[in-house]
């Protein structure tokens, strides 16, 4: 009965296409005509809205271009600054179901594909095929996200461009069996390399992307981190105890430090960043420990090779005004 229900709802999704239209001038503030096709409603696997999501001009119109015109969007850029999530809270306004795979080492072909497995049916043991991922997500109204996207096996880069085509049909060889795609499915893909592999010594493990597979992605947009004052603005509206005069100084100079982390990553002088994710977890722990110092020490120190932490600490010390002491664990139920 379970099995039967979930076919359903698999069904239910298969059947939706895009029924409203949304003005990007009105949802994004963009000063545009421009309109996009969207659901009324939010279906499953549709992500939630985060009100705080600060969104890029060019890379906003870049990710609506695809879900309009169904175009295969590429986001580059540096680890932290919010690829996967540009794309995820565009889907959230939209209501488009999205999907994120993270193409590490561990993702095989067989996990995108499908393989046969074991099933117990009507009280006999058989042999029965289980789609995967991909072709799921072609035959329903879903943006599939691969999330780096230059750090995928070569056997599954193969599997991918068979569908980076607009009319990108699958063919299951083991099921005799081709896959067209939903009127609603799209794709995109994140990646700290645009296909040329690491040049920098940044982003071990990142592949060369052949030009065949490069030039079927039709939009490639560059994703840099925030001014200064959106970022602040983000981290004051994520933890609004932070959101007054002292708070937002407080906030802005944390906000410089990790400016000069990304500056040092850049340049190879430090291997790990702050996103801004850091920084809002940074002054979260901040209203736990009451402590500043201790607060980023255990938020992003403590996660840095110990040969680059005294760097770090000069990054805190230039722009908090205090050194970084090694201090006790401060009295967290303190007032």
């Amino acid at each position: 009965m379970v099995s039967d229900n979930k076919a359903h709802e698999q069904n239910s999704l298969k059947q939706k296409q895009p029924d409203d239209q949304i003005s990007v001038r009105k949802t994004f503030g963009i000063d545009t005509d421009m309109e996009v096709p969207a659901f009324k409603k939010p279906l499953e696997h549709t992500p939630k809205i985060d009100t705080a999501y600060q969104f890029d001009k060019d890379t906003t119109l870049a990710i609506l271009a695809g879900f309009s015109h169904n175009r295969r969007v590429m986001i580059q850029g540096y680890h932290g600054t919010g690829k996967s999530t540009h794309i995820e809270q565009i889907a959230a306004r939209l209501n488009w179901p999205c999907i994120r795979v993270n193409l590490d080492s561990h993702i095989s072909r067989i996990d995108l594909v499908g393989k046969d497995a074991i099933v117990i049916r009507d009280g006999l043991q058989i042999t029965e095929f289980r789609e995967g991922i991909l072709p799921w997500a072609l035959q329903n109204p879903v943006a599939l996200v691969f999330d780096e996207y230059d750090a995928g096996r070569p056997d599954v880069m193969f599997v991918i461009q068979r569908i980076l085509e607009v009319d990108g049909k699958m063919t299951l060889l083991d099921q005799n069996k081709v896959i067209h795609p939903h009127p609603g499915f799209r794709i995109f893909s994140t990646a700290n390399t645009v296909g040329l592999g690491d040049t920098t010594g940044l982003y071990h493990g990142t592949q060369q992307i052949n030009q065949g597979q490069m030039d079927r992605w039709s939009l490639v947009a560059t994703l840099n981190y925030l001014p200064h004052e959106k970022e602040v603005d983000i981290i004051t509206a994520k933890v609004p105890s932070f959101n007054n005069e002292e708070g937002r100084k407080k906030v802005s100079s944390m906000v410089k430090v990790a400016d000069l982390t990304r500056s040092g990553f850049m340049a190879g002088d430090i291997s790990t960043v702050m996103s801004p994710r850091t920084v809002i977890n940074w002054a979260e722990n901040t209203n736990i420990f009451k402590d500043l110092g201790y607060a980023f020490t255990v938020t992003f120190l403590n996660k840095c090779d110990e040969t680059e932490r005294p760097a770090v600490a000069e990054y805190f010390q230039r722009c908090i005004g205090t050194e970084l002491q090694n201090s006790v664990v401060p009295n967290i139920n303190k007032d």
